[in-house]
């Protein structure tokens, strides 16, 4: 096993992923605030990433990693942008909330951050190990 295809490290590295796919949909969200008909979009990753780690779930065998049921690789979990076509905000406009957004934004800061600290803290810990604890 190689050191940064642990489950945790893939995972991190994912979550960046996500955050900066995020960051971008949202920037697209808020440039299109006041464009009629549009539609907004969010990106679809935790529930896939949440059914990737549940190591308490019962792995069946199946023919594909799709089918229900089965065990997902942390790896091929990928963020998806999926486009919000069922909400209007006034009739003939589009369906961004501005105030939604921006609380999307700051959770995904946040998100962000917690995300690169704990790459940096095992990083840090890793560089610790290798400098002998110097």
């Amino acid at each position: 096993m190689n050191l940064f295809d642990s489950p945790v490290m893939i995972a991190l590295a994912r979550q960046l992923d996500s955050s900066t796919l995020t960051q971008r949909v949202i920037a697209n969200n808020v440039a299109n605030v006041n464009t009629p008909g549009f539609k907004k979009s969010y990106v679809s990753f935790q529930d896939e990433l949440k059914r990737a780690l549940d190591t308490g779930a019962p792995s069946l065998i199946t023919a594909n990693p799709r089918h229900l049921g089965g065990k997902v690789d942390i790896a091929q979990v990928k963020p998806r942008v999926v486009q919000e076509n069922g909400t209007t905000m006034l009739y003939g406009q589009n369906n961004v909330d501005i105030d939604e957004e921006m609380v999307n934004l700051a959770a995904n800061s946040i998100t962000y951050d917690f995300g690169v600290n704990a790459i940096s803290g095992k990083m840090g810990l890793l560089s610790y190990v290798i400098k002998g604890g110097r």
